[in-house]
């Protein structure tokens, strides 16, 4: 198959760009180790682009550079699940032996070297590629974007860690045509931004690495025995792979100081149209550079309109920044006219598309419609970003809570009666749930998030005696639900990325809801938290009281074309 030109290598210097020296140095490839097969073929080490590669403008500090090179990852943070990965591709002999001889942080290749490899594995947690290369007799791991188990790459290397390289990726030298369908592709930008990572793949093979993300993740985060996790459900699908996105966030960096320099002596040249140096989008693949994006094929339709006359506007009045800025874009139904009590005014109205509106001002309301259910909220505040996947996920939960599985029927007395929803932002499970429940209670950091679902739920006809929600710490909503029958009683926890912490979970256990249900965007801190809690009850059990047994799991995509995934986890008392 033809090798094919990487759409990120083009961004980069005519240099960088050149075919490689004729002369090529065999990587030592030992045949009893399993990364026989994957070591790599490299140029020389002499070979060096004439000017630097795009993730790096400058060559950085020596001394400050190594210090940070060497820093440990933040635990659950992308670099430290990459950290885990690289280990258990090496195998714990080879990484031993590389620490014994402190060889563990030195890297065997040349930063922007060139090299030429086959990609040994995926890491669905991050969408990059692994590939074992063999230097100097020991095994070294480099990291790509955009590139799948088999495939020769050609890649360029721009920084070393512990263990591994990253590097851009260049080349597919030989793509794996069971992953890699580049007819799927629907963004001019995809391979440049990095915001995609899996437009390539078929929507099922997006899905099964999703799943892989989470069966990798409690594996590697949770400290349960192999067999008290169950076997991990495929992921359920998003309704909408493209179209999707709610919100973006598209952004821009300041004028140049040359440019603001001229401003203040007043010789400024006028610009007409838009200066080279300014860009408004995402970051490119692999630097902190900000690239321009016209459009966002995975942003709705209203979102895509609106976008244009931004970009126009800030066009026109760059000389007015001193700053650059984040931008806001909101997908929102059209305002209601519920008269008193209605949440902030629609603010900064910038298209319009049919029923739907996109709101620009952090202020402003927004509305969106779940199912039968009305929700309002502050655009500038948290709530889910794919709409169409709502239904599957709120739905999946009362599943979960009302198993209609004939093995296990509830009676009329075993039926849940009440529901505890921790970390409940504007209302989303405490509402969409409430039909079923006799009382629901909810709890919120945010003030402001108390009020939208308050505002929610007076909108959806919810009387206060049904449902309530209270801002507080949620550590501590334990206090204002002791008059909750346990056995019938379900806790919703649906913390941000960092997960929950030891006093909640202690005052959760202590509560002893009947059923739990964990909903995480980060599926690692959540198999943290869900292994604390099976193990804090595992005493409990041995005295002859009841323990959290850890029912179901399964991820549920709430952004088609990435590598993130949304997990579900069920317990129950046993």
């Amino acid at each position: 198959m033809a090798s094919t030109v990487h759409p990120r290598a083009r961004s980069a210097s005519p240099a960088a760009l050149s075919p490689p020296p004729e002369k090529k140095l065999r990587l030592d490839a030992h045949g009893d180790t399993p990364h026989a097969q994957a070591a790599a073929q490299v140029t020389s080490a002499a070979y060096q682009p004439e000017s630097p590669p795009s993730t790096s403008k400058k060559q950085p500090n020596r001394k400050k550079n190594k210090k940070k090179a060497r820093r440990v990852p933040d635990p659950y943070s992308h670099d430290d699940i990459l950290a885990r990965e690289v280990v258990a591709l090496l195998g714990q002999e080879a990484v031993d032996a590389a620490t014994t001889a402190n060889l563990d942080w030195d890297a065997p290749f040349e930063r922007f070297q060139q090299l030429e490899l086959t990609v040994t594995s995926i890491s669905p947690s991050t969408g990059k590629s692994l590939s074992v290369a063999t230097a100097d007799g020991r095994p070294w791991v480099v990291v790509t974007p955009l590139s799948f188990p088999g495939e020769r790459i050609r890649v360029r290397v721009y920084q070393h860690a512990r263990l591994h390289s990253q590097a851009d990726l260049l080349h597919v030298l030989e793509p794996n045509p069971e992953w890699r369908d580049m007819s799927l592709v629907q963004c001019k930008y995809f391979g440049i931004c990095a915001g995609c990572q899996y437009q390539m793949l078929s929507y099922e093979k997006q899905l099964d690495l999703k799943r892989q993300t989470v069966v990798e993740a409690y594996k590697n985060y949770s400290s349960i025995p192999p067999e008290l996790v169950p076997v991990i459900q495929p992921t359920i699908g998003s309704p909408l792979q493209y179209g999707y996105r709610t919100k973006l966030t598209p952004h821009f960096q300041r004028p140049p100081f040359s440019f603001q320099k001229a401003q203040k002596r007043g010789d400024a040249p006028v610009t007409e149209g838009k200066p080279d140096w300014l860009k408004i989008g995402f970051h490119e693949v692999g630097t902190s550079r900000v690239m321009d994006i016209e459009e966002c094929p995975i942003a709705t339709p209203v979102i895509n309109k609106t976008l244009g006359p931004i970009r126009d506007d800030i066009i026109n009045n760059i000389a007015k920044f001193k700053n650059g800025a984040t931008l806001l874009f909101r997908d929102s139904l059209q305002p209601g006219d519920e008269g008193e009590g209605a949440a902030n005014p629609v603010a900064s109205v910038a298209a319009e598309d049919g029923e739907h509106i996109c709101v620009t001002d952090q202020k402003g309301s927004v509305r969106e419609r779940v199912g039968d259910m009305l929700f309002e909220y502050t655009a500038g505040t948290f709530f889910q970003n794919n709409n169409s996947a709502l239904v599957p996920l709120t739905s999946y939960v009362r599943d979960a809570v009302f198993p209609t599985n004939p093995s296990a029927p509830t009676t009329a007395n075993e039926r849940p009666t009440h529901l505890v929803d921790a970390y409940c932002g504007s209302g989303l499970f405490s509402i969409m749930l409430a039909p079923h429940f006799d009382r629901v209670a909810g709890i919120e950091l945010s003030a402001e998030s108390i009020r939208a679902a308050q505002r929610n739920a007076e909108l959806n006809g919810l009387c206060p005696e049904k449902i309530s929600f209270m801002a507080g710490d949620a550590a501590n909503i334990f206090e204002t639900v002791q008059n909750f029958p346990r056995e019938r009683s379900v806790l919703i926890i649906d913390p941000p990325r960092k997960g929950t912490d030891e006093r909640f979970i202690d005052q959760m256990v202590a509560f002893g809801a009947n059923t739990v249900v964990y909903v995480s965007c980060n599926v690692h801190t959540q198999a943290r938290d869900v292994g604390i809690i099976l193990k804090s009850t595992q005493s409990a059990a041995e005295r002859g009281g009841r323990r959290y047994v850890l029912e179901s799991l399964t991820g549920l995509d709430l952004f088609p074309q990435t590598a993130h995934v949304e997990a579900i986890a069920v317990l129950r008392l046993a």
